[in-house]
């Protein structure tokens, strides 16, 4: 294609229309700053300029980012722009970006050039009287795999890799001389070269051979490379963090309060790698307690748009495996001198508050601190100690069993509270996945929630709380966790099962938080409790981040955000260098409120969309820890109770360990099965079975494919 014509470009600035005269003339094709850069002869000292002014575009909806470094043309007509979430049976769905729109149904025949996680332009055809509908197109304005994780298969013309995601549901084509040394059903890391197109399916090359498929060490590397997650840091990332002293500097009293006469401790979890948080407390005069959260101050060391800022932003998160962590920075931060290790002095931002001895808010302090934590404790440390009256050993703060039992009593007065505003509390169990020394599987458990979880959760909150309406009443910009109303219609399909259990379920026109929290509790305790749960939860929207502030459905709040873990979620990042300018200079300065309103809404589309990555990562490793651990227990018997119901079977979870598996119709008693999705009952027609929901019954393990993730149970008369 023929490039437009150079021009010298003067000190004058940039104008929307040149610019987007050289992108029309490319007729359609996507580009990059580099691209206009060489066609406006731009100096170097000013592409820093015209990246704004790509901005600036892209924000006025003339043009469209497409990737990391492409641009195109926004589509023209009637279009829809969103993501394709594939079914592994062929057909799919458009998940539009625009919230307030319905998802899309794709049929066969319109998926069969796309592919899982594609970013399309649907284009809907308008309505001419008196002709057929014309056919929907669709235009890709970003392909969602350039690498694909899968299954080495040899051909007699074409090798193959059969992808290890599922809705991914066309094998790579693999040419005999890019195969890359791998064998008969090998794990291989494999890059598209060739997207479908009409009839020809994707073709790739093989960039890894990664291994037997069946090796449990190899779980991580698949799942890394199927996510596409970031693994090592780069070079020039890791001298900045090489750069920073291992211990604290020298802070001046006019800077930052010294704290570390105060007994922090930290409580976490068993198998914790940083330390986010360490919490105090005291009795004041007149039955009043003050409670101190420190929370680390990465934003000490990691500061605005530097390497460190900017690989942190790009990972979004941390990503937790159960033998490994994929840290959102390096190691010397992350478990270093931001880690709120016991016995060294640490740089924290605090939040101190008092309450009445009713649990009621009087007054809360905000500000940079020195603290030195005295203690690590687990979560079932605490529970023992707050079970036993035996004196600590002299390591800990002589204190310390009285303070906890202080912060049991404070987290219960806040936790009622919580729930008398109408706070949802979902009871959902976990799994922990507990390895041996050799790192193999030993046992996947129900991970326990207790008081020494509570206390945490119930302070972590309140500081949550406390900074959201701080920065709220100074007007600050600022990234909020939001968690949106359920949507109305699946709540009444979820009312109307309820009803069919027994349980009335009052909907009211407003939908309040308060009345899903009185249901929950009549329902504690009782077969269905977890079923009923696990399909409330369904019914509510998913919780993302927003540079908007619609409050928190679940929390039954309107302030609220994240601002407790720096350390391994960017967002909390965020709203520390927020926090700590307003400190500085008492209001937000008007050039600082205008850069975050302006940096605000793609850090929070960002970090809302790599933790969604970050948590199918993690739930899809322990899916494959589950398949694992029960492959060597096939033909054994186990109680469990009914987690699902649908039209091909029931789900079953065992009671012993927290595993999942599936009986097909064709493992029931033979009978003609009716699937009543209301009721989530199977219904036998010949001999009246029921098979409900939170039904118990016993199974035996028939096989454990790890292919399918999945184990299957049949059921035992």
């Amino acid at each position: 294609m023929r490039k437009s014509p150079k021009r010298k470009r003067s000190s004058s600035p940039f104008s929307p229309q040149e610019i987007l005269s050289i992108i029309r003339a490319r007729k359609g094709q996507p580009f990059t700053l580099t691209d206009i850069a060489q066609t406006l002869d731009v100096d170097p000292a000013r592409r820093r300029e015209l990246r704004q002014s790509l901005r600036a575009l892209v924000d006025d909806h003339k043009i469209v980012k497409l990737d990391r470094r492409h641009y195109g043309l926004p589509p023209k007509g009637n279009v829809v722009i969103g993501r394709v979430q594939a079914h592994r049976d062929g057909y799919g769905f458009l998940i539009p970006e625009d919230p307030d729109l319905p998802d899309i149904f794709l049929s066969r025949r319109e998926i069969q050039e796309l592919m899982h996680r594609d970013k399309v332009a649907l284009h809907l055809p308008r309505k001419e009287r008196g002709r057929r509908k014309a056919p929907r197109t669709f235009e890709v304005l970003e392909r969602g795999n350039r690498r694909v994780v899968g299954r080495y298969e040899e051909g007699t013309r074409w090798d193959r890799v059969v992808p290890d995601e599922q809705r991914l549901v066309q094998p790579i084509r693999i040419p005999k001389k890019a195969s890359g040394g791998a064998r008969e059903n090998q794990m291989v890391l494999a890059e598209i070269t060739h997207y479908p197109a009409g009839k020809e399916g994707p073709e790739g090359k093989v960039l890894k051979v990664l291994g037997d498929p069946g090796d449990p060490r190899l779980d991580s590397e698949i799942i890394i490379h199927k996510y596409d997650l970031p693994d090592a840091f780069p070079p020039p990332v890791l001298k900045e963090a090489s750069a920073i002293p291992p211990a604290i500097p020298e802070v001046g009293s006019a800077k930052r309060r010294d704290l570390r006469a105060i007994p922090f401790v930290t409580v976490d979890g068993e198998t914790a790698r940083d330390f986010d948080d360490a919490v105090a407390i005291s009795r004041e005069p007149g039955g009043k307690l003050k409670l101190w959260v420190s929370i680390a101050d990465v934003s000490h060391y990691v500061k605005e748009d530097s390497a460190l800022d900017k690989e942190a932003f790009q990972r979004g998160t941390s990503v937790y495996f159960p033998e490994r962590a994929l840290p959102m920075l390096p190691p010397s931060l992350s478990t270093g001198i931001c880690s709120l290790n016991p016995g060294e002095d640490r740089l924290g931002m605090t939040v101190a508050m008092e309450f009445d001895d009713q649990g009621r808010v009087l007054r809360t302090d905000f500000f940079p601190s020195v603290i030195h934590s005295r203690a690590r404790l687990t979560y079932t440390r605490v529970k023992e100690m707050l079970q036993s009256d035996q004196h600590e050993p002299a390591l800990h703060p002589p204190t310390l069993s009285e303070d906890l039992r202080i912060m049991a009593d404070l987290c219960r007065k806040l936790r009622a509270r919580r729930m008398e505003r109408g706070s949802i509390d979902f009871d959902l169990p976990e799994p922990e996945v507990i390895l041996d020394v050799q790192g193999q599987i030993e046992e996947i458990v129900r991970r326990e929630r207790h008081i020494g979880h509570q206390i945490i959760e119930e302070f972590m909150i309140a500081a949550n709380e406390a900074v959201a309406r701080f920065l709220d009443r100074k007007r600050a910009p600022s990234l909020h966790r939001v968690h949106e109303a359920p949507d109305a219609k699946k709540l009444e399909e979820f009312k109307e099962f309820v009803e069919h259990l027994g349980y009335p379920f009052p909907l009211k026109a407003k939908i309040q938080p308060r009345i899903f929290q009185g249901f929950l509790e009549r329902i504690r305790g009782k077969p269905e409790e977890k079923s009923v749960n696990y399909l409330l939860l369904r019914s509510m929207r998913q919780a993302l981040y927003s540079e908007k502030k619609p409050g928190h459905f679940a929390l039954a709040t309107d302030h609220y955000l994240h601002f407790t873990s720096p350390i391994r979620r960017y967002p909390d990042l965020v709203v520390h260098r927020i926090l700590k300018e307003i400190l500085q200079h008492r209001e937000l300065p008007e050039k600082r409120i205008r850069r975050w309103q302006k940096k605000l809404p793609a850090i929070a589309e960002h970090s809302s969309q790599r933790e969604r990555v970050a948590m199918e990562a993690e739930r899809e490793i322990v899916d494959r820890k589950k398949v694992q651990f029960m492959r060597d227990k096939l033909g054994q018997e186990f109680n469990g109770y009914i987690s699902g119901v649908v039209p091909f079977g029931i789900f079953v979870e065992l009671e012993d360990f927290f595993i999942e598996g599936l009986v097909h119709l064709t493992r029931l008693p033979e009978d003609r099965y009716e699937f009543l999705e209301k009721k989530h009952t199977l219904v036998g027609k010949r001999q009246n079975r029921l098979f409900r929901l939170g039904d118990r019954v016993r199974v035996c393990v028939e096989a454990a494919s790890l292919e399918r993730r999945q184990v299957d149970f049949g059921l035992v008369q």
